[in-house]
């Protein structure tokens, strides 16, 4: 059984190579991984902006926003959201101060 987010990423995989002037995910896909960036990064403000007003109904489109920008920019990665999700499930159960703590420093 396939849940939205895999429906969702199955159809960026087919629109990434369609023609730029019948599809969005293949425009920006042309554009580039710097523009896919900002596009995430313009939704995730959007998001904020949502969520410090109060704007319920708001914060739910502009997460469905993030959430179609993020699943574009991983395409492009060649990651998933399955890989999302294996890391998720790798820090369950993990405090989140742990788990920052435990990261290699650069």
């Amino acid at each position: 059984m396939t849940d939205s987010f895999d429906r969702l990423e199955e159809t960026i995989r087919q629109r990434r190579s369609a023609s730029p002037e019948e599809s969005y995910v293949a425009k920006l896909t042309k554009k580039g991984r710097d523009k896919m960036a900002q596009k995430l990064g313009e939704e995730a403000v959007e998001l904020v902006i949502a969520a410090v007003g109060g704007n319920r109904e708001e914060a739910v489109k502009e997460g469905a926003d993030l959430m179609f920008h993020l699943a574009i920019l991983l395409a492009d990665m060649g990651l998933s959201l399955d890989d999302v999700r294996a890391e998720l499930d790798q820090r369950e159960g993990v405090s989140g101060i742990a788990e920052k703590a435990a990261r290699t420093k650069d």
